[in-house]
């Protein structure tokens, strides 16, 4: 029986998978599976897995599309392991990162259910080291940290089995934001661990749900909903979470309804001068909306450098 089952969840990524799967293969640490979940693929998927031999791979194809939860969902179920591991197949891992996450949990208490990594963004061709989303990791019992937002990356993350059997699988409702969701979820019934050094490489897609803003509204409201006792707790807590709302639907060029939640966010933290220049720059369009955020967001990526 293998210690950590590796899951890839894939749909029509034969350009980028073989990457994934060599660096999947290439892992220092020796004692896994691979199980890859071609989700109703239509490219040659099935072919590119098959050049692959050895006992450690396994090979499930769906007959239609049904989404990333309930590929990965198939994976955990059919999974040997005592720990699993997932890995995008757009992503790439270094090849000490199961190691080092399994001496974490060799030595950690048994609360500690999740061990996560820091990771690198690729972006035109350059790569360079995210900083979780521009929020601060931390060990223990992250729950209040993680409801600010999603900085654990599904391919940086190595859980115990036994979390999916307490705190349940990914909720298709919350599509494209599900990992987050059932982070919180575990993150209430364990403690995380954190390495802070990039073991995985994320090579964000043009062409994936998860980079069109305008998918995110629903699940990021439904969250905000679900959890809200919990954000409400903390003003500024509270305030982040109706800008967060409120800046992706003036993205998405829904500025009334934006402005909606921006102006609530002004109201539980007044003196954040990032929430006034929001709404003042939804007043003159979503372009000029855009242009704004872009270079905000621009501004603080070199600050972090």
């Amino acid at each position: 029986m293998p210690t950590v089952s590796i899951i890839i969840a894939t749909y029509n990524r034969e350009h980028v998978l073989r990457r994934a799967i060599q660096s999947a293969l290439a892992q220092t640490y020796h004692d896994f599976e691979l199980i890859i979940i071609d989700d109703g693929s239509t490219d040659n998927t099935e072919r590119l897995v098959k050049s692959f031999s050895g006992e450690k791979i396994r090979y499930i194809r769906y007959g239609e599309n049904k989404g990333p939860a309930a590929a990965r969902n198939t994976g955990i179920q059919s999974a040997k392991g005592a720990y699993i591991a997932f890995l995008d197949s757009d992503d790439e891992w270094m090849p000490e990162k199961l190691e080092k996450q399994m001496r974490i949990f060799e030595t950690a208490p048994p609360e500690v259910g999740l061990v996560y990594t820091g990771f690198f963004k690729m972006t035109n061709n350059k790569r360079r080291c995210r900083r979780f989303g521009g929020l601060t990791p931390n060990d223990g019992d992250i729950f209040r940290n993680l409801l600010s937002g999603g900085f654990v990356l599904p391919s940086a993350t190595l859980v115990k089995q036994e979390c999916f059997e307490r705190a349940g699988m990914f909720d298709k409702r919350f599509f494209p934001i599900e990992d987050w969701e059932l982070f919180l979820r575990m993150s209430r019934h364990y403690q995380f661990k954190c390495i802070a050094e990039p073991l995985v490489i994320y090579y964000p897609q043009p062409d994936s749900v998860s980079a069109n803003q305008s998918t995110r509204v629903r699940p990021y409201k439904l969250i905000l909903e679900t959890y809200f006792e919990d954000i409400k707790r903390d003003e500024r807590l509270l305030a982040r979470c109706y800008f967060a709302l409120g800046d992706l639907l003036c993205s998405c060029g829904e500025l009334s309804r934006g402005r909606g939640y921006i102006i609530r966010s002004v109201k539980a933290c007044p003196l954040d001068i990032r929430f006034l220049g929001a709404f003042l720059a939804s007043l003159f369009g979503v372009s000029v909306y855009n242009i704004v955020a872009e270079s905000y967001r621009e501004i603080l990526e070199r600050l972090k450098r």
